[in-house]
């Protein structure tokens, strides 16, 4: 059986999920208990976004308890269920977050770096032949329309700017009174609208790394959107080339993307950073073992090497990558050079580590 914003459907029966329905189930969320009545013990149940009705969670409760029905429940945001205060299953459900495409599941066939990097890898719009344009409304509508009619934030052109200045500040190190002062909010607001998009996995943050013993590290964490597509649709930037300094940007938040939901995936320890308060800095660090850096050059020089090589001096990780634009693999003062393409192969193989 699946629930979903416009159907309602049952193993052996289909209803429309217009607004007379979806009022029904928000006033009576018993009825939820009536349409499974006749569903046998152990029925595997799909509701898609759950944080619509969150009073729902007390009749799946029920269910799973009484009746042994398996639900999978799907939503865009779970802090509308947390700020509700009702039943979260504790103990009963495990959190599993769904991210855009990887490169796995692209495969070689398809994966064209420059596409990625411009558009993106949300399914529709990596599928789409108009991307674009489909960037645009995604951004429009969803990032600002639904996230507002969801009752998230209650000023939409406030969080309008919030999202571009944001946007521009991809991939840096969080800085909450210089993107409030930008978008024209108050510091408490940006925080907030910060969580807003962890919750809504619109961004990321993505902690720093602070075992150095030899430089002393920042303890600030940095911040990506979920897409680089989507993030170069909010700063309202056109097409890039290899050569822009856009470039850079967006392959590393490809990277982070890749890392992320590998991460996610093998549930392994959570994705860091390093950066040394005389900035040396490593842009990943992978389950504790691995340190990566991202470069968009294709022959990188010693400059290129000095945060890795700061970082080796720790004697705390087993490898040490630069992943780069190079043709070929090569390994420079014990420092892997790796192509994109082979770097990401090899991270879905589970030979990264």
């Amino acid at each position: 059986m699946a629930i979903q914003p416009e159907t309602l459907v049952t193993q052996t029966e289909n209803f429309n999920l217009k607004n007379d329905v979806f009022l029904d189930l928000n006033a009576q969320p018993q009825r939820l208990r009536e349409e499974l009545a006749k569903q046998a013990n152990g029925s595997l149940v799909i509701i898609d976004e759950i944080q619509r009705i969150p009073e729902l969670l007390n009749e799946i409760h029920y269910l799973i308890e009484a009746k042994k029905h398996h639900f999978v429940l799907t939503g865009s945001s779970a802090r509308k269920l947390r700020r509700t205060g009702v039943n979260l299953l504790g103990g009963r459900a495990t959190e599993v977050i769904f991210h855009p495409l990887n490169y796995a599941e692209i495969g070689d066939a398809f994966f064209d770096l420059p596409k990625i990097l411009n558009y993106g890898t949300l399914p529709s719009i990596f599928l789409s032949k108009a991307p674009n344009q489909d960037l645009r409304d995604y951004v429009g509508l969803y990032l600002r329309e639904e996230i507002h009619a969801e009752g998230l934030v209650r000023k939409l052109p406030s969080f309008s700017r919030f999202l571009e200045v944001a946007a521009l500040s991809n991939s840096q190190m969080i800085n909450y009174t210089g993107i409030a002062r930008d978008a024209q909010i108050a510091p408490s607001v940006c925080y907030e609208y910060f969580q807003i998009l962890n919750d809504t996995l619109i961004a990321h943050e993505l902690p720093p790394w602070q075992g150095s013993r030899k430089r002393k590290a920042i303890a600030t964490g940095k911040f990506y959107f979920f897409d680089c597509g989507v993030s170069r649709a909010l700063q309202k930037r056109s097409e890039f080339g290899r050569n822009d300094p856009l470039y850079g940007e967006a392959l590393e938040t490809y990277i982070f993307h890749e890392l992320r939901t590998y991460t996610d995936y093998q549930k392994l320890a959570p994705l860091l950073y390093w950066r040394s308060t005389s900035q040396f800095e490593v842009d990943f660090i992978l389950d504790e073992s691995t340190a990566i850096e991202v470069k968009a050059t294709k022959n990188p020089g010693p400059g290129d090497f000095k945060g890795l090589a700061a970082l080796k001096e720790e004697k705390k990780f087993k490898r040490y990558l630069l992943v780069c634009n190079a043709p070929r693999s090569r390994v420079v003062a014990g420092i892997e050079v790796y192509p994109i393409q082979k770097f990401l192969e090899e991270l879905w193989r589970g030979q990264i580590k």
